[in-house]
């Protein structure tokens, strides 16, 4: 039985991250669904383009929390059940991979920053603090959301090891689960890419025309 701890709580947190939070919050405030304009994507950006900046605010919250949540229940519960860092690595991919897939709401997922987020920080405050502040970084000066977001899924992985994350158990694990997210988070942003390239992209704080 214990040899199947493993794939519930990677079930388990690819169900939670299938909540698209989004569309409950949408729903719940009675909202339009997010899915239906904009840019079609059920993410806190484009939940803000419904002028309501607390719905986006509180999906923003709930996207990050649930990358976050059960990767710290597996830290704090699973080591009596044998689950260790490799675990720890699968469980947040798999909470990442649901908001990207949602089974929930026809696997029409978003875009999966704020859910990435989560994850890394709760896989470790200070690598967290790092991609946070990297996303800031290049927000400031470049003033691209897409960019920052982009630039941070490439170092993620480096900060984990630069941070001493060789040292981990099941280093490469995590790894491969940071990297996954990152090539993943690169590919759902497949079309501000080519924005960024062509230079229509929208600026933060920029009015849409």
């Amino acid at each position: 039985m214990q040899a199947l701890y493993p794939a519930l709580a990677t079930l388990a947190a690819y169900l939670i991250g299938s909540l698209s939070f989004a569309v409950v919050v949408s729903r719940f405030l009675g909202l339009a669904d997010p899915r239906t304009y904009g840019s079609k994507n059920p993410g806190a950006t484009n939940v803000l383009r419904s002028g309501n900046k607390a719905a986006a605010v509180v999906t923003l919250l709930l996207d990050a929390f649930k990358g976050w949540l059960p990767v710290v229940l597996v830290q704090a519960f699973g080591g009596p059940y044998g689950l260790g860092a490799g675990t720890v690595a699968l469980v947040g991919f798999a909470a990442f991979l649901g908001h990207l897939f949602p089974v929930f709401f026809r696997f029409q997922g978003g875009k999966g920053v704020a859910t990435a987020a989560g994850v890394i920080l709760a896989f470790n405050p200070w690598l967290g603090l790092a991609s946070l502040a990297t996303w800031v970084i290049i927000a400031f000066f470049f003033r691209y959301s897409s960019l920052a977001s982009i630039v941070t899924a490439v170092f993620a992985p480096a900060y984990f090891l630069l941070g001493g994350g060789v040292a981990w158990e099941a280093p490469g694990v995590m790894v491969l689960s940071l990297a996954a997210m990152g090539v993943l988070l690169i590919w759902r942003h497949a079309e501000n890419i080519n924005r960024l390239i062509a230079g229509t992209e929208s600026k933060l704080g920029a009015k849409k025309k």
